[in-house]
């Protein structure tokens, strides 16, 4: 049977179930998006919360060194999460420990560049998917989903240990039900690679079968299917408790790489675990065998359910564990296909319906529920049909049997027209114009708000039902439809005890032989919830244009603030005896502009002071902080503060300013020609760039964190000695930063765009911009092209 809603039907036409299977989806993916949200903030908070404990921090503080511990592992704050609650433990200290050393065996250089590149993406995705685990059986199926298809892994088993010292199957994934009941429980026996691993707590990799089968038991009959295989203990204490073994149908040996994405998937499956406890999964073993041999030979549709809860205890979904074989979902899977799927996937529809609340009712009370008689389409000898259902909800142990029963009413067209009236919330109606004989279905008496045992009005009434300005063009369509027999489609309102409802009336009449109409016979239908749908979509187009309006003023305004505030000269800058050049490109997308500014002026001394710096977000707040920034920096410098005393005191106004807020970026430097001398320090800002005969290095950075971040911030200068033909950049993020890719490829990019020979034309600047940026930016871009002449070379050259 499959659980198909339907759309309310034009009169004649069938109900379009694709086009609803389409919205359900839709709605289902947002629903799914929206509980991945809370699922994930639950893994973050407890995090937090595990920080906290080590440490006695504050909220904040856990978050900003859960933060810190992802960037420095190269990992996103949802790895490290996980890797923290896997860490907790009396034994274990709350920071994250390094993987084993056996992961870089093999040719060193290749091991050393993975390690420190790891694939991050694939890790991602992974922590990502584990917000939805509801146990260790979801976990087996979720991590051989995310196992690389090179790889060559074709199932995952997840031992963890008894007290009694044996294993127990927790977690299972490619694997078939007789191997489950052999290996459901392991005896503490010696040759067990599983064993092996969690005693010595480091990884077992099976790499030759003949080797392999003469020191261990190997899992498989025969145990060839599988020529390799891996053990891997998971860190969830000392000693380890949990295995996890990932089984290949590929000879040969582990790559180092494999080797470390592995070990990195099991590192962040030991989060998972200890938030949902290491248990017996109710569908595994040899009691989930029988019961799925128990409904192989069950009649009729019928499903055993178990919960699957998120994080935070909520049941959003449940797993089938049997399955009758007269049951089929959506997309006409049966039976034993339907085991292990999940039961919103196969039946989306029931997600809003009375069946998914009995089921969770059912599972909290242990009362059994029983539906109202509902409509689905049921594949008959590869034909689609609608018919009618009834459900009934059981709780049996942990789980729910869900069993539908169909029925066979003796007049099933008449089921059907009952079925479609109350679905499309439209009725029918018959007058007969020579005997005065008038037929109303019952859902036109509920449509009109009218008692039944007060009867149906003539058709000449019919107009008094409408509100008083709609009641002339009922009239007219009455009057033309029973004098000449004109087929009438009229729109009208009509007041009832629960408001105003919007009606659709649509007849049509017979004719008798002289073409004199006899009879007259059609539907009423409420289009109350479209009406307000269609009005709502009106109001929120009206404010949509609103906003639209206000934010292109906004952008309007922004842009020739910052023009004025930040005025780009049209030739190159003679300073000190340097040329500079300067850019400055707004972003290509987005109605907002940035707060990426520069300055470039001489001392009063004779100095050159260059500063690029960029304020986080967008909008005229960013320019306001820009402009505040850009002219403070300059005013302290000039004014004789040090470079390290300015970055000091604009942090302290970020932080302090009424008329300031969020945190920017900076870099100053000053020049001194005379010696040829730029002295320079920096906020959480990229390195500049300095190209020198012809090779491009990134000036080491000194001590810095950005503006605005914390009260505690300290800064340190350095020192660089220019030399003649130097080039210096200066530049801002937008430069070197792309989405869904690592800053230091960036970086790599921009250096090796400088070290490219000029080959005449363009200026520097332009070939070096032309080179590094995309069409469509997503972030501004500032630069500041610093050059020193050759000797004998004037500036303006």
């Amino acid at each position: 049977m499959t659980s198909e809603a339907a759309r309310p039907p034009e009169a004649g036409a069938v109900p379009d179930l694709a086009a609803l299977t389409k919205v359900v989806a839709r709605q289902r993916a947002e629903l799914d998006r929206l509980q991945d949200l809370a699922a994930t903030a639950v893994v973050v908070e407890r995090a937090k919360g595990a920080v906290m404990a080590g440490t006695g921090c504050t909220p904040d503080a856990a978050h900003e060194e859960l933060q810190r511990r992802a960037r420095t592992a190269r990992r996103t704050l949802l790895e490290e999460c996980w890797i923290t609650l896997g860490s907790l433990g009396p034994q274990n200290r709350t920071a994250a420990q390094p993987l084993p050393a056996d992961v870089v065996t093999g040719p060193p250089s290749r091991s050393a560049a993975f390690a420190a590149d790891p694939d991050s993406e694939a890790l991602a995705r992974f922590g990502q998917a584990l917000v939805r685990v509801g146990g260790p059986q979801d976990l087996a199926r979720c991590l051989l989903d995310h196992l690389p298809p090179d790889t060559g892994a074709a199932a995952v088993l997840i031992f963890t240990r008894l007290p009694a010292g044996g294993l127990e199957l927790v977690g299972h994934a490619g694997v078939d039900d007789l191997l489950v009941q052999q290996w459901s429980r392991v005896p503490p026996l010696s040759g067990i690679a599983a064993l092996d691993a969690l005693d010595s707590g480091e990884a077992r990799w099976l790499e030759d079968i003949d080797t392999d089968r003469r020191r261990y038991l190997l899992i498989g009959d025969p145990p060839e299917q599988w020529p390799t295989r891996a053990w891997l203990p998971v860190p969830t204490g000392r000693p380890a408790e949990v295995a996890v073994g990932i089984l290949r149908r590929r000879e040969g040996s582990f790559d180092p790489e494999v080797r470390h994405h592995l070990l990195g998937l099991v590192r962040l499956c030991a989060g998972p675990l200890k938030m949902f406890g290491i248990r017996q999964d109710p569908a595994v073993g040899a009691s989930a065998a029988a019961v799925r041999t128990v409904f192989d030979r069950l009649a009729g549709s019928a499903v055993l359910l178990t919960p699957l809860r998120s994080p935070s205890g909520e049941v959003e979904d449940f797993r089938i564990d049997a399955a009758t074989v007269d049951t089929s979902d959506a997309v006409g899977r049966r039976g034993r296909e339907l085991v292990g799927q999940r039961f919103l996937e196969c039946w989306p529809g029931t997600a809003g319906e009375p069946l998914w609340q009995g089921c969770l009712d059912t599972l909290v009370t242990g009362r059994p529920y029983e539906s109202e008689a509902f409509v689905r389409q049921h594949v008959v000898a590869g034909v689609s049909e609608l018919s009618t259902y009834s459900a009934r909800v059981a709780r049996l142990g942990d789980g729910l049997v869900v069993n539908w029963i169909r029925h066979d009413p003796s007049d099933r067209q008449e089921q059907r027209l009952a079925d479609v009236q109350r679905l499309g919330n439209l009725g029918w109606a018959n007058w007969h114009l020579v005997t005065g004989e008038v037929n109303w279905s019952s859902q036109v008496y509920a449509i009109f708000d009218r008692d039944p045992a007060r009867g149906a009005l003539p058709l000449a009434q019919l107009p008094g039902l409408a509100l008083p300005e709609d009641m002339p063009a009922v009239a007219r369509a009455v009057t033309e439809l029973v004098r000449l027999g004109r087929p009438c489609d009229v729109p009208f309102r009509i007041a009832t005890r629960d408001g105003i409802r919007h009606l659709r009336a649509v007849a049509e009449a017979v004719v008798d032989d002289r073409g004199t109409p006899v009879e007259v016979h059609g539907f009423v239908q409420d289009v109350t919830a479209q009406r307000s749908a269609e009005l709502a979509l009106v109001a929120s187009e009206r404010a949509i244009l609103t906003q639209h309006g206000v934010l292109q003023a906004e952008r309007t305004v922004a842009a020739r603030l910052q023009d004025a505030l930040l005025p780009l000269p049209k030739q190159p800058v003679r300073l000190a005896g340097l040329r500079v050049d300067i850019a400055y490109l707004p972003a290509q997308s987005g109605l907002n502009v940035g707060g990426d500014w520069f300055s470039a002026i001489e001392l009063p001394d004779g100095d050159a002071l260059f500063v690029v710096g960029d304020v986080a977000g967008h909008g005229i707040d960013a320019v306001a902080a820009m402009a505040l920034l850009r002219f403070t920096a300059k005013g302290m410098v000039i004014t004789g503060s040090s470079l390290t005393g300015a970055l000091d005191r604009l942090n302290a106004l970020l932080l302090h300013s009424r008329d300031a807020h969020g945190t920017a970026t900076m870099v100053l430097a000053r020049y001194n020609p005379r010696e040829r001398r730029l002295v320079w320090a920096q906020a959480g800002h990229p390195p500049p760039l300095l190209l020198r005969d012809g090779k491009a290095r990134y000036l080491d950075r000194p001590f810095g964190m950005l503006l605005g971040a914390g009260d505690t911030a300290t800064y340190e200068e350095a020192e660089c000695r220019l030399a003649p033909g130097d080039r210096l950049v200066l530049y801002t993020d937008g430069l070197v930063e792309r989405p869904s890719e690592s800053i230091d490829r960036g970086l790599d990019r921009l250096a090796a765009a400088a070290e490219v020979p000029d080959a005449g034309g363009s200026a520097p600047l332009d070939r070096l911009l032309g080179a590094l940026l995309e069409p469509e930016r997503r972030d501004d871009v500032c630069v500041v092209d610093i050059r020193v002449p050759e000797e004998g070379e004037s500036p303006a050259a």
